[in-house]
């Protein structure tokens, strides 16, 4: 890094040199800190057939022979 070159600039509004100072620490602790040590997050499988909505929207009742004993059979 080259002397004289601003690591940052302030686009909007005219802050004291303490709150560019405060900016800067702060910034330099998070840079600092590194990565977070814990796991990533959640990641849920497939949902179950149990779970799956799709399941409750099923095809229209068709008038017929052995149609009640459909009506009660997911598809």
């Amino acid at each position: 890094m080259t002397a004289g070159v601003p690591l940052f600039r302030v686009v909007h509004g005219n802050p004291s040199g303490e709150e560019t100072a405060a900016l800067a620490v702060v910034l330099a602790a998070k840079l600092a800190a590194g990565p977070p040590a814990g796991p990533g997050p959640a990641r849920r499988g497939p949902a179950s057939r149990w779970a799956d909505r799709a399941r409750s929207m099923r095809a229209p009742l068709a008038p017929g022979p052995g149609a009640w004993r459909r009506s009660s059979q997911p598809q």
